[in-house]
C-alpha cells in the first residue's frame, strides 16, 4: 500500500461514520470490479488520470498548506 492511501486510511479514522461508510462502499465497488479484472475507466476518468499525469511531470502539486484548507473547507463536524 503506497503511503498516501495509508496516510489517507489514518486520518478516515476521524470521519464521521457517514463518510467513512462511503468510503468502504466505494472502495469495496473498486474492489469488485478490479478483482475481477472488470474495471474498465470512463473517458472522463481517463482523461484526467492523463491531465494527472502531465501535471506531476510539471511539477504542479498542491502545497501541504493548500491541501489542509481544502480539508478544512469541508471537513465535516
Amino acid at each position: 500500500m503506497n503511503k498516501s492511501l495509508t496516510d489517507l486510511l489514518e486520518r478516515a479514522r476521524s470521519w464521521p461514520a457517514d463518510a467513512q461508510n462511503e468510503l468502504e462502499r466505494m472502495a469495496r465497488e473498486i474492489e469488485a470490479e478490479f478483482g475481477a479484472g472488470l474495471y474498465k475507466p470512463t473517458s472522463a476518468e481517463l482523461a484526467g488520470i492523463e491531465r494527472g499525469q502531465r501535471d506531476a511531470a510539471d511539477g504542479k502539486f498542491a502545497t501541504d498548506e493548500q491541501v489542509e484548507a481544502v480539508f478544512v473547507k469541508h471537513r465535516l463536524t
